[in-house]
């Protein structure tokens, strides 16, 4: 079972969430929080695999509360969902150490996947957030080139290596390298690992 802990400071949305998430075999609802610091003193009592969080929230935002479990060295991966797309809220959720981003109008059967994803220690961007954060990488000159160490993790990504193993390859934290693979998905258009290797094999990046 996928434990998993929802965040969000509407009550109605967060038991909805909730409810879809419970309605799968695999996946079990350990806990709810109705902020940022909440989610925090959750995840350290109940050690879920995913907590699916918000952004914006009164009693303390999403971002700080990613921030946290990653000072505190937490092994829950942060899926994101939010009605917030812009690029100041995408960009600090993902370097904050988000393993996904999707909007709240994505459908059921795309939530509960995405928390598998995340669970799996897969980056999982909507569309809509795929396109910000192309757009907040590319310079002018080179719009989809990917540096040096980005190539070194997408072929590390071809290998089938999981998060974790491509972290100790190349000693960076595993942060490290679900930025790196949002900015890969980014830049090469793709939403997730087998999409990003495929148009690597195709554009020629990977031989």
């Amino acid at each position: 079972m996928i434990r998993i802990v929802v965040v969000d400071d509407h009550p109605v949305v967060r038991d909805g969430v909730a409810a879809t998430l419970a309605a799968a075999d695999d996946l079990e609802v350990v806990g709810q929080a109705a902020s940022g610091p909440e989610a925090v003193a959750l995840v350290e009592r109940r050690r879920p695999d995913v907590v699916v969080m918000d952004l914006r929230m009164p009693g303390g935002d999403g971002v700080e509360a990613v921030r946290e479990l990653q000072r505190r060295g937490a092994t829950t991966r942060v899926l994101v969902l939010t009605t917030y797309d812009t690029d100041s809220d995408t960009v600090a959720a993902i370097e904050a150490g988000a393993t996904g981003y999707l909007l709240k109008d994505a459908p059921a059967a795309t939530l509960v996947a995405a928390v598998r994803s995340t669970a799996a220690g897969e980056a999982v961007l909507s569309p809509a957030v795929a396109t910000r954060l192309a757009s907040h990488v590319r310079s002018p000159a080179t719009s989809t080139a990917l540096t040096a160490r980005e190539r070194e993790v997408l072929a590390l990504v071809a290998q089938g290596t999981p998060n974790r193993a491509i972290a100790r390859e190349l000693f960076v934290s595993e942060a490290t390298v679900k930025t790196h693979l949002v900015h890969i998905y980014a830049k090469l258009g793709v939403a997730d690992r087998a999409a990003a290797v495929a148009t690597a094999y195709r554009q020629g990046i990977l031989d």
